[in-house]
């Protein structure tokens, strides 16, 4: 896949999305406190990652067809990381937090205080 596809280049490397930390982050969400009897997907998009899931709870899916969950977009301007949420009433992407570090991001996903990503 090209640069273009993929995110930004960084002195010639791609920063965000990358394999290895779609992995991390894949690997973390086993961690969650919510929802862990599903296997969501990391996919790569531009400057970050998307996860998505089943809808196990119905309340978004009656079906309990694919969702979105959250985004997490990298800044590279600030050295950020952002987490998006889907408002899935108005289909919208909200902006949730912002972390300094990757980790920091998917330990707020994983806990869920406000349960606004995993419903």
């Amino acid at each position: 896949m090209n640069a273009a596809v993929m995110g930004k280049v960084v002195s010639g490397l791609i920063a965000h999305p990358n394999e290895l930390d779609r992995k991390r982050i894949e690997r973390a969400l086993s961690s969650r406190k919510r929802y862990r009897y599903v296997s969501p997907n990391v996919k790569p998009v531009r400057s970050g990652y998307l996860i998505e899931s089943l809808c196990c709870s119905g309340n978004i899916d009656r079906d309990g067809g694919l969702i979105d969950v959250a985004v997490i977009h990298h800044d590279t301007m600030s050295a950020t990381w952002r987490l998006f949420h889907k408002d899935h009433a108005l289909g919208l992407w909200k902006f949730h937090s912002i972390h300094r570090r990757l980790t920091a991001a998917i330990d707020e996903l994983n806990t869920d205080p406000e349960q606004v990503f995993w419903q």
